[in-house]
């Protein structure tokens, strides 16, 4: 059975609560991964149509980034596993690497319910969670645990009650906590579902808070004997200005990498759709022409060798080629496992596996 004949059925259901289900479903996978469910289950045949294709793709070269060594370019963006609890059965859906948080230093609820609204004809979704999260401990001690073999990065942020001129203390708590257990950690100043985060992207807060992150990644990295890259993750509305402002920022402290980009407040693709008008930010393929925008400024800004994630709208194939073009090195996604299903993790691979005797695609 595919998820096209299930997502119907899928869809009925509250989209937070249809969300549980499926991280029920990872968890169920992981546990038939490792044996610890029998091959013979009438789960088995089920997840193997569900992630459909993997046999077949093409043989892959690992991508050499951050100092990492990522197994394909296909990622899954933070928000989808934001407490680390299936990030074995997330990689065995064949993600290259997995980004897990948003993670805050205390545990939080969130904001109210409801708060995840469904565009389907747009391919949308709208939330406006908050960052709820059993706090980066929780998660940590998961990871500690964790038999997925990619790279795992660790996505922190803030408190909602903690204030603005006290967010680099929360940003380096997180920080400590995760540094042991993560690939590479993403500070997300772009969310625009806690209150006041967004202006943490403004030079004048954002340069003090990458430095102190900065110094305390280099006295980390003496404690626990490795290497952590540090990046950064970014709005789709940013202008232009601010955009370059954030580029002088990211090469004068030496940050490693840039994510982009988050959810976007504009509704500019889907006016007079039902819910168009709830709060919060808005993912899925209304997202790309923004996202592709502010790929391929940071890139043109940036050169050609700094490392760049691309996430927003990627759903298709093509999605995925026109990002690279536009200068990603890697990309990720969230909002197409809802619409597509897993087995777009398999397409994506494919079409950014070139044979090998396929020129490289340009950055931009």
């Amino acid at each position: 059975m595919s998820y096209r004949l299930l997502r119907p059925l899928v869809f009925l259901a509250d989209p937070e609560r249809a969300h549980g289900w499926g991280l029920e479903a990872l968890r169920r996978l992981e546990r038939l991964e490792s044996g610890r469910l029998h091959k013979a289950s009438a789960l088995a045949p089920l997840l193997a149509s569900l992630r459909g294709g993997a046999a077949d793709l093409p043989p892959e070269a690992p991508v050499e980034l951050l100092g990492l060594r990522f197994p394909n370019r296909v990622g899954l963006a933070a928000g989808f596993d934001k407490n680390a609890t299936c990030v074995d059965g997330l990689g065995a859906l064949g993600f290259g690497f997995v980004e897990v948080g948003t993670v805050t230093p205390r545990p939080q609820p969130g904001q109210a319910k409801p708060r995840v609204f469904r565009l389907p004809s747009a391919e949308a979704l709208i939330n406006r969670m908050g960052f709820p999260n059993e706090g980066a401990a929780r998660a940590a001690e998961r990871l500690r645990h964790r038999q997925y073999r990619g790279i795992v990065g660790v996505n922190i942020g803030k408190n909602a009650d903690t204030p603005l001129d006290r967010a680099t203390d929360d940003y380096l708590a997180c920080l400590d906590t995760v540094h042991a257990v993560a690939d590479y950690v993403a500070v997300n100043i772009s969310s625009p579902n806690t209150a006041g985060l967004r202006d943490l992207q403004e030079a004048d807060r954002l340069a003090p808070m990458l430095d102190a992150l900065l110094e305390r990644r280099a006295e980390l990295a003496k404690t626990n004997g490795r290497e952590v890259p540090l990046l950064v993750k970014i709005a789709p509305d940013l202008t232009e200005p601010a955009i370059a402002a954030i580029v002088g920022l990211i090469q004068r402290s030496g940050l490693d990498g840039v994510i982009a980009t988050n959810s976007t407040v504009s509704r500019q693709y889907v006016g007079g759709l039902e819910h168009a008008n709830e709060a919060g930010g808005l993912s899925g393929a209304p997202l790309r022409h923004l996202s592709l925008h502010v790929v391929r400024q940071l890139r043109q800004r940036l050169g050609p060798a700094f490392p760049i994630i691309g996430v927003g709208g990627i759903n298709s194939p093509q999605a995925a080629l026109e990002m690279r073009v536009a200068g990603a090195d890697l990309v990720q996604l969230y909002t197409a496992l809802v619409y597509e299903g897993p087995r777009i993790v398999t397409e994506l691979r494919r079409a950014l596996a070139p044979p090998p005797t396929a020129p490289a695609i340009a950055a931009y």
